[in-house]
């Protein structure tokens, strides 16, 4: 029984059947322990809402986030240093 609470958390709750699921499915993410914060002006804002909104996105942090990784990836792969 400690053993099964020990895996639920934080909670000391038991892990039920779906919880179990859901863990097994989604990938371990890597603690987030750094805070950025960022102004967005009223265009910026309102056009992410919509999209958000249009594509059911559940979590918008994680949209700007993998936005940003997204771009920031791209441009360091095309500005690899060369030889010649």
């Amino acid at each position: 029984m400690a053993k099964k609470a020990k895996e639920s958390g934080k909670t000391g709750k038991r892990m039920t059947k779906t919880d179990k699921i859901q863990s097994s499915l989604r990938p371990a993410a890597p603690a987030r322990k750094h805070r950025q914060v960022i102004y967005l002006n009223d265009s910026e804002l309102a056009a992410i809402r919509l999209y958000s909104t249009k594509f059911k996105v559940r979590s918008r942090s994680a949209l700007i986030r993998e936005s940003v990784m997204l771009r920031v990836l791209s441009v360091l792969d095309e500005n690899q240093p060369t030889l010649f």
